[in-house]
């Protein structure tokens, strides 16, 4: 079945260049139109995990053709959702007994077909994910917020401004660096942050926190004083008048976490990812339904479900709630 050809065509994939996994003329069809809603300008996937949906939705497809040759499906899981389900529980089957898949490639290969399934009407298939050890991701706790945003105040206006649109706004570095004037948009009340992202031109529209607009409302009058500033776009202009780098608005970020004393590295508490997982875990601790907290961060709702799951620091609560008082 799929066995014969299915590894050698995903490590292909997998490499810059190479073909994608063949398809019958049939289910190309079906693939095109998948790929052009994946990949409209209004889309609130970033490009890295558009690129992920749609190669591992063909290798769902070009496994279905080898099940459909086979003669093991039954129904048509492109339009009847109890087909649907038979053939995606086959498919999970597959990737654990036959590809042997880790759990976690397991589920993202699933979420990419139930968002298929979604995108074709039918809805996500009932095939139940593989279980996983609970991991939340590393969040900054209150004190560490604390004495970030605060060294962060006593930094030069780009500077702060930076630091507050990585926390308020929850938007990777290269999305901060590659933000223009014209995507801060300022009425009178309120505001908005026009986030772009991707080869299609992608955006997705973030509402302004009061802080952040402060921290903006203080760096865009001092930006018309800098070398640059009439003929570049960018927000944050680096001193020769060129728009500052991702690498360097990672340096800014690294210094006034420095400044404000939290350990550094992949092993300490802060990088610009863990400002990113902060915010996502305040929204989704304070209530905010985890479609939206996807949609603001620009996420999967799979990832963006990690925020949810429980800490350290819950657990010990919840122990310590066993306390009877005699």
């Amino acid at each position: 079945m799929a066995s014969d050809t299915s590894s050698s065509q995903r490590h292909r994939e997998r490499r810059p260049g190479a073909r994608p996994t063949p398809l019958p003329q049939e289910l190309q069809a079906v693939f095109a139109v998948y790929e052009r809603g994946l990949t409209q300008p209004s889309g609130a996937l970033d490009a890295g995990t558009v690129r992920v949906y749609a190669s591992r939705v063909r290798q769902y497809l070009a496994w279905l053709a080898a099940a459909f040759a086979a003669g093991t499906i039954e129904g048509d899981p492109l339009t009847e959702p109890a087909a649907r389900d038979r053939a995606a529980r086959d498919y999970r089957t597959h990737l654990e007994t036959v590809a042997r898949r880790k759990p976690a490639t397991i589920n993202s290969h699933l979420t990419a077909v139930d968002d298929f399934y979604r995108r074709r009407g039918l809805g996500p298939a009932a095939a139940e994910r593989a279980d996983l050890p609970p991991t939340e991701p590393r969040a900054l706790d209150r004190d560490d917020q604390i004495r970030l945003l605060r060294e962060a105040d006593r930094a030069a206006p780009r500077d702060k401004a930076i630091t507050y649109t990585v926390f308020y706004a929850g938007i990777r570095i290269s999305e901060t660096a590659g933000l223009d004037i014209g995507d801060v948009r300022l009425p009178a009340d309120e505001g908005l942050l026009i986030v772009r992202h991707g080869k299609h031109g992608r955006s997705r529209e973030i509402p302004l926190h009061p802080e952040l607009r402060t921290a903006l409302e203080e760096w865009l009058p001092e930006r018309r004083g800098w070398k640059g500033a009439g003929t570049n776009s960018a927000l944050f202009l680096n001193r020769r008048g060129g728009r500052l780098s991702a690498r360097s608005a990672y340096t800014v970020l690294r210094d006034i976490a420095a400044a404000a004393d939290l350990p550094l590295g992949r092993d300490g508490v802060f990088t610009p990812r863990v400002l990113r997982h902060t915010a996502g875990a305040t929204m989704a601790r304070q209530g905010a339904d985890i479609a939206l907290v996807a949609e603001i961060l620009g996420q999967s709702v799979e990832t963006a479900g990690r925020y949810s799951l429980p800490t350290d620091d819950d657990r010990r609560k919840a122990i310590e709630r066993l306390t009877i008082d005699e």
